[in-house]
């Protein structure tokens, strides 16, 4: 596998557009991504029990022959408790969009993020459509990118190709989100696309297995939110015959590597945050219970602001392992702070204080990437997960999110 330039567009076969239809005041605010031909399509959703309108007719329209032509995604409205209109309006969406593009709308994947409680301005809408309909270009990824955001400050895109089969088979994405993120399906929108041929069952099955492992890892705030989904379509067009149990593997885990790309560009990019902080868990009874673990410690507030105030307190990684709901033997764990590529600091062995110099703990906290590491010694269970810093700035930008 190697890493390559672009995003969504990267595969063959898909075309993107983003332009600015006039829901938000300045900034690009409606994105169009298709594929040349139909796509076998595979999502996860949220586990938020409130819905947005565009998520419902998304799993509506993947239900109906698991594949799509397109994605539409708006942001700066999010579709969100707004009623049967607003299931009206998603569904006029992935209308307008197959007249656009020359499918049935149950082909069109809908998406939309931003203020909840607001409708979609839709004359507005149907007439970006269609000049972004008009500016479809394999070029145009890095605009839907931009299209998408909220109070993101970056764009996050990622794309990386193998050979299978002889055949080069590229993935592609593009993903947004920096605020209401937390495992339970991440909360953010994530597009995945490859050129790859792949059976529906296979399809969901690698991609559920690699959105557990990142996307399910990330968290910023706590906050699962209503509208979040990672959607991948794999539109055949790189020509691969079936996959072998080895390159099933080779896939997976170049999916899984744009995945946490993608991941790590969400939480690095988390509201106000100056970190990204990694925690690492080894030696876990089983991988199940090192991922609840690397989650109940990335979530902890008290953690969170630690690492802003450049505070090794370990005591607080600790507890959050404590009641993350896994059964394991406290003075057995060790606890260790880091930075990439620099040797690991040890502050807390088999549960205890351990000496260490604080001022190179200060250090490694003031990094642009924290590494938090726990050894459990107790199996061989591992799992990562990702988070950021709690700042002061993250309560300013929440304070005032729709002025």
């Amino acid at each position: 596998m190697q890493e390559i330039p672009g995003g969504i567009t990267a595969p063959l076969g898909f075309t993107a557009a983003g332009i600015h239809a006039g829901l938000k005041r300045k900034k690009k605010d409606l994105a169009l991504v298709v594929s040349r031909v139909p796509a076998v399509a595979s999502a996860v959703y949220t586990r938020n029990l409130v819905q947005a309108a565009p998520l419902v007719v998304t799993r509506e329209n993947l239900a109906r022959e698991g594949k799509a032509r397109a994605i539409v995604c708006n942001s700066g409205h999010a579709n969100a408790c707004t009623g049967q209109r607003g299931y009206e309006d998603a569904r006029r969406m992935a209308q307008l969009v197959a007249q656009e593009v020359g499918c049935p709308p149950w082909q069109v994947v809908v998406a939309s993020t931003g203020v909840i409680g607001v409708p979609l301005p839709m004359e507005k809408l149907e007439e970006g459509l269609r000049r972004a309909a008009a500016l479809l270009s394999p070029e145009g990824g890095n605009e839907a990118a931009e299209a998408i955001l909220t109070t993101d400050t970056v764009k996050k895109e990622a794309a990386a190709t193998l050979f299978l089969g002889g055949k080069r088979i590229t993935i592609g994405g593009m993903a947004k989100g920096s605020g209401m993120i937390h495992p339970n399906m991440a909360t953010m929108l994530a597009f995945i696309t490859t050129d790859a041929r792949v059976p529906k069952e296979l399809l969901d099955r690698i991609f559920k297995w690699a959105v557990d492992r990142t996307f399910n890892m990330v968290t910023v705030d706590g906050d699962t939110s209503t509208n979040d989904m990672a959607v991948i379509l794999a539109n055949g067009l790189a020509g691969n015959s079936s996959f072998t149990p080895k390159e099933e593997e080779e896939f997976s885990l170049a999916l899984k590597w744009v995945c946490q790309k993608l991941c790590r560009m969400i939480a690095r990019d988390g509201e106000g945050a100056t970190r990204l902080i990694t925690v690492e868990v080894k030696g876990a009874p089983g991988e199940r219970e090192a991922q609840f673990i690397a989650r109940a410690v990335v979530s902890s507030n008290l953690v969170k602001s630690a690492v802003f105030g450049a505070d090794p307190n370990w005591g607080r990684i600790l507890c959050a392992a404590g009641y993350s709901g896994v059964s394991f033997d406290p003075l057995k764990v060790d606890v260790y702070l880091g930075a990439p590529g620099e040797p690991l600091l040890a502050v807390a062995l088999q549960g205890s204080y351990h000496p260490f110099d604080e001022d190179r703990a200060r250090e490694l906290l003031q990094r642009e990437e924290v590494i938090i590491c726990l050894d459990l010694n107790q199996g061989e269970g591992k799992a990562t997960a990702w988070g950021c810093d709690l700042t002061y700035d993250y309560v300013k930008i929440n304070a005032s999110y729709r002025s």
